[in-house]
């Protein structure tokens, strides 16, 4: 049975611990703050830029682009986007979970994954067949170093390398809750159903400064790095999320924990100033005897 000198050493060294988690709680929520803030003002211009794209590829005739194309190469690439640091939750173990998933439902493809955040990865390095790591000036890459890694992987596919970009993430919902989640990238896929539907829609073509097919050569892969992008963003909201939510519960429990030792040690010192008296009082009645 610990004695009280153990009890006050574990409430001092729990009491360390939550001033710990508290201050990682308030530094994820501020960074959760900016990062929520980012990804909801890139949302609406990576959704209308693709909303434009699958209207203007509808109505111009005959319009080919290198990140349009299908074709028969099984060979293709996972970008999985994780975190750098632990002490997030479940955060990288359900991405990576979903990974393997997605890897075990994709027999029919030569599947290389790529890796931003090293967690999964250390999870997963058994599983997969490795490739490169992105590494960036810190922790959370600006839109410039994602254009990067996303020019680099459509290199990659124009160059006919892989047949196929697929990238894996936490989409962010809210600050407790985000979804695993792969999304294919390369080709950029253009449901003819919803091509024909706007056709039928809007049964004239607009007028074009400069010509259609140099709009959408500028704008499609625009519209693929913005897409990349927002992956990040959403990969890098959930992170601090999580982590923020992980703290909150680590938080608690410390709290918790200080709570049932503090009641602990003092049943522990009233049972010795219990005993203490009894002593006494007895001392004191042999002597009156």
């Amino acid at each position: 049975m610990a004695s009280v000198k153990d009890l006050k050493k574990k409430i001092r060294t729990t009491k360390g611990t939550l001033k710990i988690t508290t201050a990682m709680k308030l530094v994820s929520a501020a960074k959760l703050s900016k990062a929520q803030q980012a990804i909801v003002s890139t949302r609406p211009y990576s959704e209308e830029l693709d909303n434009t794209i699958r209207t203007v590829s509808a109505l111009v005739q005959n319009y080919q682009n290198q990140l349009l194309k299908e074709n028969d190469n099984k060979h293709a690439v996972l970008l999985v986007i994780s975190s750098d640091r632990g002490l997030c939750g479940s955060y990288n173990s359900q991405l990576s979970k979903k990974v393997r998933s997605f890897i075990a439902e994709s027999k029919d493809l030569d599947l290389k994954v790529y890796f931003i955040g090293k967690k999964v990865r250390e999870l997963v390095k058994k599983d997969v067949r490795d490739g490169k790591i992105y590494k960036f000036a810190k922790t959370e890459p600006t839109y410039l170093e994602s254009r990067a890694v996303a020019d680099e992987l459509s290199a990659l596919f124009a160059a006919g390398e892989f047949g196929k970009v697929f990238v894996a993430y936490n989409v962010f919902k809210t600050a407790m809750n985000f979804v695993p989640t792969v999304k294919q990238v390369l080709p950029i896929a253009m449901d003819k159903t919803f091509q024909e539907k706007l056709k039928s829609e809007i049964p004239f073509d607009f007028k074009y400064d400069p010509s259609p097919n140099a709009i959408l050569d500028v704008l499609i892969p625009e519209s693929y790095r913005s897409i990349v992008y927002t992956c990040i963003l959403d990969a890098l909201a959930a992170e601090h999320g999580s982590r923020m939510s992980a703290m909150d519960s680590a938080s608690k429990n410390c709290k918790t924990a200080i709570r049932s030792l503090t009641i602990e040690m003092n049943k522990l010192r009233q049972e010795d100033i219990t005993t203490a008296l009894i002593e006494v009082v007895s001392g004191a009645e042999s002597l009156n005897a």
